[in-house]
């Protein structure tokens, strides 16, 4: 049976459920959020989450984005801190974790702008000519990649070192994945005549026998690019991967596809994300939409 315990942000909580801040024990998933006083103390917020897909639906203006920050802003606030110990309580947040005793959770967060960069000094400082915001993901992905194929490398080397009757297939299994990546998005962007170079380190393209950077994709290949990498180099690890309306720069059909393909990359992420596109609620998803009417009381 699988447990809970209430991951309390709000003030006042007893001492006897406080997890033990000196062990860090990671969540698989969240399975309810509350936001006590929201839009100016009138409405409070109560959802109860799915293992896998939770949609929150609505038109412009509703609230789906100031639902979504509000969970956001705190967990990134403490990412950035650098403190390796459980999460901090937030007044007003209160998050139920599985299993019963986790005391912080990984995640990753998405969002759909494709913005030119407001910090301008901090682009100049870098090696190449980043534009945009998707851009400076991009960039900052490529460095999560190339730490995530040393991982990758090390398992690998230690399998067929094992002895074992079967270590060239484990090596081969512990490989599938990042390849399923490469495929994945040589089929993707199959009509413009991309493919991944796979003899690269870093992400590269190859098109008409020119060489490209991710920097030089489009908008949409762009986007797709970032939340795919994100998927990957979380190596399979339980996680919550929240996403802001990731369908603006994407094909409907790319749309359609998305859930399926972060899946098919990582079947232990738990997927949080807001949309007006009933194009990324297709293929079998319907039931895990949420209006934000039926979460505000």
């Amino acid at each position: 049976m699988v447990t809970e315990k209430m991951f309390n942000f709000a003030e006042n909580k007893r001492e006897s459920t406080k997890p033990d801040s000196s062990i860090m024990k990671y969540a698989d998933y969240i399975s309810k959020i509350e936001i006590d006083s929201l839009w100016s103390g009138t409405k409070h917020i109560v959802w109860t989450l799915d293992r896998k897909v939770n949609i929150l639906s609505g038109v412009n203006g509703v609230g789906k984005s100031t639902i979504l920050n509000k969970v956001i802003a705190p967990l990134q606030k403490y990412r950035l801190s650098g403190v390796e110990e459980a999460m901090p309580e937030t007044p007003g947040l209160k998050l139920d974790l599985v299993p019963a005793d986790s005391n912080t959770v990984r995640f990753d967060v998405i969002r759909s702008f494709d913005r030119p960069l407001v910090n301008a000094e901090i682009a100049s400082k870098l090696d190449f000519k980043l534009a945009t915001e998707l851009d400076l993901q991009l960039f900052t992905l490529q460095r999560r990649y190339l730490d995530y194929q040393v991982n990758l490398g090390n398992r690998i080397i230690a399998a067929l070192q094992s002895g074992k009757a079967d270590a060239a297939q484990e090596a081969q299994r512990l490989s599938m994945v990042k390849t399923r990546f490469q495929d994945m998005v040589d089929r993707l962007f199959a009509e413009t005549g991309k493919k991944i170079l796979r003899t690269e380190n870093e992400i590269r393209f190859t098109q008409i026998g020119e060489t490209l950077t991710p920097y030089q994709l489009s908008s949409g290949e762009k986007q797709m690019l970032v939340i795919l990498l994100t998927v990957l180099v979380e190596d399979q690890q339980p996680y919550v991967l929240f996403m802001d309306e990731p369908e603006v720069s994407l094909h409907v059909d790319w749309q359609q596809q998305l859930i399926e393909l972060i899946y098919e990359l990582n079947p232990n992420v738990q997927i949080i994300l807001t949309t007006h596109s009933p194009a990324v609620i297709m293929n079998g998803w319907m039931d895990c939409v949420t209006e934000v009417s039926e979460v505000t009381v």
